[in-house]
């Protein structure tokens, strides 16, 4: 669990507001009936071509549901960021990567009705190089006594800078049910924004739904959530998203399911594929600048989880029911984040603020230092006093010609603003002004030069203070 600053409990929000896709079901489950339906709609779904330094390496199902598999080694032009392959002994717990997130599916808004818990018998390392989250059912009624488990990432960090590239990815087998036996189950491998964690709520922050089935259809579905609930440019609760896609044998073999973030492309853009095959993407253009910046532009933390019941199985059918059996498991052999950086950096050539000294006119508080918005990482930030106007600066070393600075700002930004450029840190010179600041990432076209650059703020568009995840400087 973690909360709001303002002290509220985010978890049940999240996932008290997130979809159930009534609408999109409602309308797929008169044409997906049967496998054959199913299979009508593969014609349809467009598999776009990706470039070659962008593309997801192809790993084939893995048939041995047995087999250690160590984290696959990275696509052409990547790097590994993290991962983690899930090598501990038989029977015990997760790792220091990942934290429980525990209690009753009701508080989510969903409708599951399974108890999310810390045990081993829900959650657990299988000593065969798995992690196991496994359904329990106690009692005679189906539509009680269920546990089950969710774990999230300690870390979200896991984003791509501007001109960059990231890939998430995991090897998962999904519960080995049939739509006999397995009515209610819904597994899932998403992730959420990181500034849900500092306040932004959702769908604003970001959700991206990498891998849901459910009721043990054998199949998958890729979602965005973003902008406002219900409504809004992204068409809350259902957000934006592929439709049941076909994912034969998922059930019983692991397959590798992953999303890129690239933001190398204009317009930006979320990609979903299915052991390497591009089945969807989403544009930056099919909603408003802000609002895909709100929910894209920024660093992720990942969740495993394996709910019972609720909206969306209602909608395929409902579930559990009398004939679901208790102790379906979905199997994870890793789960890794990859990373493309930009070319040339930003967009603008190198960004010559990384790594120089960065001061501010105060902190939050120690764990966010100035220094933070210049070290390259999108997941540190600085972030200010509650109060105007503040600044951050940079000392470049020596004079520059400035053509572009990036505000990467975290969910507390700045409304009225300037960039400002000096000679000798004392009398400052404005390159850019602006008052009705979008947050997000900024790219600011600029003209000027000086050792020093400032942003200068003078009103801020939260209660908070001013926080940047990264403050970028180009030029020559």
């Amino acid at each position: 669990m973690f909360t709001r600053r303002d002290g509220a409990d985010v978890t049940s929000r999240v996932r008290g507001r997130r979809r159930l896709r009534l609408a999109a079901a409602a309308s797929s489950v008169a044409v997906i009936a049967s496998t054959a339906g199913l299979a009508a709609l593969a014609p349809g779904a467009a598999v776009a071509k990706v470039s070659e330094s962008s593309a997801v390496s192809k790993t084939s199902a893995v048939s041995k549901t047995s087999a250690v598999a160590a984290v696959p080694a990275p696509p052409p032009g990547f790097s590994l960021t993290w991962g983690d392959d899930f090598n501990g002994a038989a029977g015990t717990g997760i790792d220091s990567n990942w934290h429980y997130d525990t209690g009753p599916g009701s508080s989510f808004g969903t409708g599951e009705i399974e108890t999310m818990t810390n045990s081993t018998s829900n959650v657990f390392q299988d000593g065969a190089g798995h992690l196991v989250l496994q359904a329990l059912h106690s009692g005679t009624d189906p539509s009680s006594g269920w546990t089950s488990g969710r774990v999230e990432t300690n870390a979200a960090t896991f984003g791509a800078p501007p001109g960059g590239v990231v890939q998430m990815q995991a090897s998962v087998q999904q519960p080995d049910l049939t739509t006999a036996n397995g009515a209610g189950y819904w597994p899932a491998f998403w992730m959420l924004g990181s500034t849900l964690r500092t306040g932004t709520p959702w769908p604003a922050s970001g959700e991206v739904d990498i891998l849901e089935d459910i009721n043990s259809r054998s199949t998958v579905f890729g979602t965005l959530h973003c902008g406002t609930d219900p409504g809004g440019p992204c068409h809350e609760t259902t957000g934006i998203g592929s439709g049941e896609r076909p994912c034969t044998g998922c059930n019983t073999a692991f397959h590798t399911y992953a999303v890129q973030i690239d933001r190398s492309v204009s317009p930006e853009q979320i990609r979903w594929y299915l052991d390497g095959v591009n089945y969807f993407t989403v544009s930056a253009n099919q909603v408003d600048p802000t609002t895909w910046a709100n929910a894209v532009d920024h660093p992720f933390f990942i969740i495993l989880d394996l709910a019972m019941g609720g909206g969306f199985p209602a909608a395929f059918g409902g579930g559990p029911n009398a004939s679901t059996v208790s102790g379906g498991q979905l199997k994870v052999d890793y789960v890794a984040v990859y990373n493309k950086p930009p070319s040339g950096g930003g967009g603008g050539g190198t960004d010559i603020a990384q790594g120089k000294p960065t001061t501010a006119s105060s902190v939050e508080n120690a764990t966010f230092p100035p220094a933070n918005a210049t070290d390259g990482n999108t997941g540190t930030r600085w972030s200010s006093a509650f109060s105007d106007p503040q600044w951050l600066q940079v000392d470049l070393g020596q004079t520059y010609n400035i053509s572009q600075v990036t505000l990467n700002w975290e969910a507390a930004y700045a409304r009225a603003f300037q960039i400002q450029t000096s000679n000798d840190g004392a009398n400052w010179t404005t390159i850019y002004s602006t008052t009705t600041g979008t947050g997000g990432v900024q790219n600011l076209a600029v003209n000027g030069s000086g050792r020093y650059v400032r942003m200068f703020g003078t009103q801020r568009a939260t209660p908070y203070g001013y926080s940047l995840w990264e403050f970028q400087v180009f030029g020559s």
